[in-house]
């Protein structure tokens, strides 16, 4: 089956969301480049040498959370964070639900807390301090 990953496209701040999500899931970067480090026979526009060009973080077998920046000299506009998608986990227990849920909202806004709902899960919604929604969801054992 084919495999989807979230891609986040920042505007400049990158590096540093992905250094905090490092914090939370833990692992390791499978590769991170910034646009000076990619071959070119062009000069880069000045100030986007150390924007980053992709950032890889795996955070389950399955999934791998990925990302870069944006810039108008590449020809793109910069990015709002938009609120027409969230990234939505699904944990294996509510010891990782809580753990997400708090080290990812901190710093930003919790829109729904985490809590027992009434579709048999524990499931919480916020944005967090990069301007990403999420949703964190635990589903309990159906009886």
């Amino acid at each position: 089956m084919a495999q989807v990953n979230p891609y986040l496209t920042f505007n400049g701040n990158c590096e540093a969301a992905f250094l905090f999500y490092k914090s939370v899931f833990g692992g390791e970067f499978t590769y991170i480049g910034k646009f000076k480090d990619m071959p070119s026979e062009q000069p880069l526009p000045a100030g986007t040498e150390d924007l980053i060009m992709h950032v890889s973080l795996p955070i389950s077998k399955e999934t791998i959370l990925m990302g870069s920046d944006t810039s108008e000299a590449f020809g793109q506009q910069p990015v709002t964070a938009g609120t027409n998608f969230s990234v939505s986990i699904n944990t294996e227990s509510e010891d990782e639900a809580k753990k997400l849920f708090d080290g990812l909202s901190n710093g930003g806004k919790v829109t729904m807390p985490l809590e027992k709902t009434f579709w048999g899960a524990l499931f919480g919604m916020f944005v967090d301090k990069f301007g990403i929604l999420w949703m964190v969801n635990y589903d309990y054992e159906q009886k």
